[in-house]
């Protein structure tokens, strides 16, 4: 098939067949299909995708990867990340494992030639087209590991524990202060069912649990859902989290007396409204009644339309004119 994304359009403009390669982070893109090989993802999505097609899929963030006789790193947006699975492969692959990098140009991809560097690790551009840049190393021994990616930080009176593949990387973002801001009094969550849907760094889900919440965390990257088990336990906290895409991970029966969200709209630079739509669609049927909604969003988005057709009338709690802080109500 024919690529459509940038990256694997330049990669396939390669010599390189590819054959039992190792993909690493890579984009939904059709050519992909016709390349066979493992894949190694921290995406719900991209995971789901090969495992249906009968791939191998590494879905730990430390798997014992079989040898290949190379990988492909698809650089990410976040260039720390991008280091992250740099140390990663370092760390799993053996000694003079080929790797190339291939990314778009305005997504920072030349910087690799100094992390390379920096590592002590050689490289080479191989080419450049379609506004992307491919690079091959060999991996070797480097003086860090990928564990040292993690951070943590106190906001709110609590120990952040944070990733570079995780929303809001190293900070509180203004979004979700706005929306804790906004929360009923603390005892009201007390002994409540609580679900915090794209949970992050965890940071919902620790407030929530702090204020005596029963919780239940999701979110569709393993970043994410290791971060937030991570802050659970930094701060002698206890609730559920789960990998999945919004509701999909839930059992069919869960209801709770609360859903508190900053749902996503990227990936990586493109708008991606779907996972907040199904939030606000399918929200109802996993309250029980009386339960609410509370949302942060951008204001441009286009949630009241959404959360109107789905609960029949919501509120808006605050507006600073950047972001809104929406609430809705099951009432039947």
């Amino acid at each position: 098939m024919t690529a459509i994304t940038p990256a694997c359009q330049l990669l396939e403009r390669q010599s390189e067949e590819y054959r039992d390669w190792l993909w690493v982070a890579p984009p939904m893109d059709p050519w992909l299909d016709d390349h066979p090989g493992p894949v190694w993802s921290a995406d719900l999505a991209i995971c789901q995708a090969w495992r249906a097609r009968g791939a191998t899929v590494y879905d730990d963030l430390s798997p014992a990867i079989a040898a290949v006789p190379g990988a492909v790193l698809f650089w990410p947006k976040a260039h720390a990340l991008g280091e992250w699975w740099l140390l990663a492969l370092c760390a799993q692959l053996p000694k003079g494992t080929r790797l190339q990098i291939v990314g778009e140009n305005q997504g920072g991809i030349r910087r690799v030639l100094k992390v390379l560097a920096a590592l002590g690790l050689g490289c080479r551009k191989l080419d450049n087209a379609r506004r992307c840049t491919l690079f091959e190393t060999r991996l070797g021994p480097v003086g860090l590991v990928p564990d040292d990616a993690w951070t943590s930080f106190e906001a709110l009176g609590l120990r952040l524990v944070s990733h570079p593949g995780v929303f809001g990387h190293g900070k509180l973002d203004a979004g979700t202060r706005l929306l804790l801001d906004n929360l009923p009094a603390s005892s009201e969550f007390a002994g409540r069912k609580v679900l915090d849907v794209g949970c992050g760094d965890g940071v919902i889900a620790a407030w929530l649990a702090a204020r005596g919440a029963e919780v239940t965390a999701v979110d569709s990257s393993l970043f994410a859902v290791e971060a937030t088990r991570r802050t659970l336990a930094a701060n002698a906290l206890s609730g559920s989290v789960l990998q999945g895409d919004v509701y999909a991970a839930l059992p069919e029966d869960a209801r709770f007396d609360a859903i508190i969200s900053n749902p996503p709209f990227h990936q990586e630079r493109a708008i991606d409204r779907g996972p907040a739509a199904r939030l606000i669609r399918e929200a109802p049927g996993h309250l029980e009644k009386g339960g609410r909604l509370t949302l942060v969003a951008n204001a441009f988005l286009p949630y009241p339309d959404l959360l109107e057709a789905a609960f029949g009338g919501f509120d808006i709690l605050a507006d600073d004119r950047r972001f809104r802080v929406y609430r809705a109500i099951r009432r039947r």
